[in-house]
């Protein structure tokens, strides 16, 4: 499979990716029993699949009650999902986060360039507080990769609103990543007004203040911050890869992740572009855990493969990235 860990992240066009998807997929059925075990229950003959939409995806449930991995122990890390006390995590084995590095460092710069020209500053406090995460872990490696001295991470620190006035000041590039509520308590504290700082947000009230539509959300960021846009990050525990939007929450995927939305009736069928259906991810970097879940999020996709997230399938936990109904 080392040839494919490097070979993902040369996808070039459609064709390639099906080749690639397709050869993962065989591998999945082979060697990941959970996975093996739905594709058993379905019928589903793995040789005689030949397109992406005759593929199953995994509900993204059942990295709650198994281990979904497609090769044994030991593993490098257990990520485990964002959530409320006493709410079920999620947990991904990963077998290479050499792997994983490779993923988010090269999805970075298909979307923003080179690590080194930013400041990275994170205010993450409820992802550090429960640990095992991925998104601290995927920061904290863009961190150090920035070398700037002011990159970090800031727990609600006093510290922050200086620093990001004097990036400001210095016309230093910076990206300040952070959960919703953590980036609403600031700017309700102070007043900024940063033109050379990308405000991410994580999505995701964590149960600390009410939800708000995303709208709304970024309405009250893009004052408080005084920029004209607000991005966001589109992730989960149970993925290696991430897409990202840098306005209105309409998000791209990089080249060996890709969208699919399927039919709330009917989950084996798929939906035209920019009708409301569940997200389905084909994650190509997830060679060793499942590289095909059906998530709870709902969504709509365009004819350019970019796609929004429109909330969640009732009863589904609050949880993971950009949860805000729309």
């Amino acid at each position: 499979m080392n040839h494919l860990e490097t070979s993902i992240f040369q996808i070039n066009n459609e064709n390639d990716f099906l080749d690639k998807a397709l050869k993962i997929f065989r591998f999945q059925s082979q060697h990941n029993p959970v996975y093996r075990q739905f594709l058993n229950y379905l019928k589903v003959q793995p040789e005689q699949v030949g397109q992406l939409e005759d593929i199953p995806f995994l509900p993204i449930e059942f990295f709650k009650s198994h281990q979904v991995a497609s090769v044994i122990p030991p593993f490098q890390a257990v990520f485990k999902s964002s959530g409320t006390t006493g709410m079920q995590r999620s947990h991904h084995y990963v077998k290479s986060l050499k792997l994983y590095e490779q993923s988010f460092f090269k999805g970075f710069k298909y979307f923003y360039g080179d690590i080194t020209q930013y400041a990275v500053l994170a205010l993450l406090p409820s992802y550090v507080e429960q640990g095992h995460s991925s998104l601290v872990y995927m920061v904290d490696q863009l961190i150090k990769r920035s070398t700037h001295p002011a990159s970090g991470f800031y727990l609600n620190d006093r510290k922050l609103p200086h620093i990001l006035n004097e990036l400001q000041q210095q016309k230093q590039k910076t990206i300040l990543i952070g959960v919703s509520y953590a980036l609403l308590d600031l700017v309700e504290k102070y007043q900024f007004n940063l033109e050379q700082t990308i405000v991410m947000e994580t999505g995701g009230m964590k149960g600390r203040r009410k939800e708000l539509l995303r709208e709304e959300l970024h309405q009250y960021l893009k004052a408080g911050f005084g920029v004209e846009n607000i991005h966001s990050e589109y992730g989960m525990t149970e993925l290696l890869s991430q897409a990202y939007s840098n306005a209105d929450g309409i998000f791209k995927s990089p080249p060996w992740q890709k969208i699919m939305i399927r039919d709330t009736e009917d989950p084996l069928s798929y939906l035209a572009f920019n009708k409301t259906g569940g997200i389905n991810v084909i994650d190509l970097a997830n060679i060793y855990s499942c590289s095909f879940i059906a998530t709870q999020d709902l969504g709509r996709q365009h004819p350019d493969g970019s796609f929004e997230i429109l909330g969640r399938f009732d009863h589904s936990d609050i949880r993971g990235c950009n949860l805000m109904v729309v």
